[in-house]
């Protein structure tokens, strides 16, 4: 298991890498997948104090974070509408800042990072089939927390994060839609026995049973497979 294999302690890249392949997406919620990502990279990334994972599908939005503090941080930057995190999604390159207190770039995010106690900063982009979904924003609360051993290490691990990523979004995506068709085939099993129930009792054909199906619907203000549903409850139901 995935949480087995995250530690307190700093974690070398290639248990990381091991680290993400274990995750077993049966077992879990995409907002647990993207848990997992955030707590390995916090280990795997030295100088990393806290991580958070922004999704851009609208508009940006945390999905996943190791604690409060990076989620003010990106707070902060949806606020205001700019930041490295938003950059590194927008120019698909890893952004690094290395004092926020003098950075000139985005200062109304910066005076509000800074004042919170950020001073370091490493943002990501998550590539999926060439399109820039997420970003990794890893942030440090030293000055120059993250050399280029961190940079390397935080792109190398994006690369399996990505894949992990993506097939997440493979998988939950099917599991959706096989929930849907198996809500479609549900609702069609209910109104063929409905209409089974109607002709039976009216002595008519199909196409004549799902009219009258259509009509109490239309008059009741009531969805098709519900007054179906109605229909074969009331047969089912003992008779006084």
């Amino acid at each position: 298991m995935v949480e087995e294999m995250i530690r307190t302690e700093r974690m070398a890249l290639p248990e990381a890498i091991a680290a993400l392949g274990v995750i077993v997406l049966s077992d879990k919620s995409l907002e647990d997948v993207l848990g997992c990502l955030a707590e390995v990279t916090k280990q795997a990334v030295d100088g990393a104090f806290d991580v958070s994972i922004t999704m851009h599908e609208r508009r940006p939005a945390t999905a996943a974070s190791t604690s409060d503090f990076a989620r003010t941080i990106d707070d902060f930057q949806y606020d205001a509408g700019a930041g490295p995190c938003l950059t590194a999604l927008e120019e698909r390159r890893t952004i690094v800042v290395d004092d926020q207190e003098v950075d000139p770039r985005w200062p109304e995010y910066g005076a509000r990072a800074a004042a919170a106690g950020l001073r370091s900063s490493l943002s990501v982009p998550l590539l999926v089939e060439d399109r820039h979904v997420a970003a990794l924003n890893i942030y440090g609360v030293e000055r120059d927390a993250f050399g280029p051993h961190s940079v390397q290490a935080a792109e190398d691990l994006s690369v399996y994060a990505a894949v992990t990523l993506n097939n997440a979004d493979l998988y939950f995506s099917a599991t959706s839609l096989a929930d849907q068709m198996t809500t479609a085939m549900q609702t069609r099993s209910v109104i063929e026995q409905a209409k089974g129930v109607i002709m039976g009792g009216r002595r008519c054909n199909a196409e004549e049973a799902f009219a009258v199906l259509v009509k109490v619907s239309q008059t009741s203000h009531r969805k098709l497979r519900d007054v179906a549903q109605s229909i074969i409850d009331e047969i089912d139901t003992p008779r006084r």
